[in-house]
């Protein structure tokens, strides 16, 4: 039997996380033995992997990533992290090193910087195995490339690598160390490309990998919107984070409001921004107008039942929450990041990435039952091709 590891930087309940799950679940256990290492050891979808994949952390959390509770913990452990395998002193010039270079572009990120260290100061196998997947950029890529050995390495990419924040210098060409490298659209390859030019005869698209059944047999199970509300819902889901820029979103609520549109918008996910938008709902008088339930465990319901989906962010790889929206047949507005995704006027609704864009867009599409009917029924065609992704990977094997 081949020997696999998957390697992933936490298990929050995210899009790339979910991804992994489904990810997990095209591996057959009489042809392979499937190990997963999660490099924060904590996150609440750990109970969804498949029995037959052995979780190789020691000690894990099973708390919400995203959450205060969850992130107090996870601080905790990135502490730990710090004084295994002296990484924090290892890394003492490599910190001051990229810390210098983010101040001098004014572009701090800690989170890009805590990767490496994790990393270093993660477990320490003796294993070999036949292909080792590092399914995140950051964390669970330096450490594939660094501290697993394996006949062949595979790595996945989900972002936009310069807009993401990330550069050759933060992850010392670590993807050199790769076999083959699997951007999640073309987009996401021509920004990676951009970077590492030398790996083009390597790199290839890989798209997400869903559930189309489940996630329809999912929408039907009691559930979703709890509140007594007769107007439109409009539904975002994704992580409370400053790449998702929600601010612009409240302020389109603020707009619709305005205007006399009847209509909530919900966000499920969360994350770092909850308390500054919070604040920014409250200042704008909001607090029945723009809701954060926060995150599910199962927002098909919520899906099936808004009359529109929004996606509206600055930058994004492939979104796997527009890919579900698109399966339960939804019409969907998002913001030109998306344009990969949608066929503007075919499948979706683009727009710019600003308050006055995105409450015009959906304002309009609010007012139109026929056009929403027919944007959702082309989205529920779009179709992908499990067996051809999974083909890729393996053919490294």
């Amino acid at each position: 039997m081949k020997r696999i590891l998957v390697v992933i930087n936490t298990l929050g309940r995210a899009g790339a996380e979910r991804a992994l799950i489904e990810f997990l679940r095209q591996f057959d256990p009489n042809r392979f033995m499937i190990s997963l290492y999660v490099l924060t050891g904590q996150g609440e979808m750990i109970h969804e992997i498949p029995a037959y994949v052995t979780l190789l952390n020691r000690r894990y959390d099973d708390s919400p990533v995203y959450g205060r509770a969850g992130k107090r913990r996870l601080k905790r452990k990135i502490f730990r992290a710090l004084f295994c395998h002296g990484a924090f002193v290892k890394n003492i010039p490599y910190l001051c090193l990229n810390m210098y270079a983010m101040l001098k572009e004014k572009r701090v990120l800690p989170d890009k910087l805590l990767w490496r260290v994790l990393s270093d100061g993660g477990l320490r196998q003796k294993e070999r195995y036949d292909l080792a997947v590092a399914f995140l950029e950051g964390g669970s890529a330096y450490y594939v490339a660094d501290h697993v050995r394996a006949e062949k390495k595979a790595a996945f990419f989900h972002v936009d690598y310069g807009k993401a924040g990330y550069s050759r210098r933060l992850d010392r060409d670590c993807y050199l160390a790769y076999d083959k490298i699997f951007p999640v659209s073309d987009s996401v390859k021509d920004s990676f490309l951009n970077v590492y030019p030398e790996c083009a005869d390597r790199t290839e698209v890989f798209p997400n990998i869903l559930d189309r059944k489940k996630i329809r047999e999912l929408a039907e199970v009691p559930g979703g919107f709890g509140d007594v509300y007769d107007g439109f819902r409009i539904l975002s889901v994704g992580r409370l984070t400053a790449q998702k820029s929600w601010e612009v979103s409240v302020g389109a609520m603020k707009l619709l409001k305005d205007a006399k549109v009847r209509a909530r918008w919900y966000v499920l996910g969360e994350g770092d921004e909850r308390g500054y938008l919070e604040k920014r709902i409250k200042m704008l008088g909001l607090e029945e107008d723009f809701l954060l339930p926060g995150a599910v465990e199962n927002p098909y319901p919520y899906m099936k039942q808004a009359d529109i989906y929004v996606h509206a962010s600055r930058f994004e790889g492939k979104s796997i929450a527009v890919q579900e929206a698109q399966i339960l047949g939804k019409a969907i507005l998002a913001s030109e990041s998306s344009s990969e995704q949608i066929e503007n006027d075919v499948d979706g609704i683009l727009c710019a990435f600003t308050a006055e864009s995105i409450c015009r867009k959906a304002t309009e599409l609010l007012r139109d039952g026929k056009k929403r009917e027919r944007l959702g029924k082309a989205a529920a065609l779009k179709s992908q091709s499990v067996h051809q992704a999974m083909d890729k990977l393996f053919e490294l094997l």
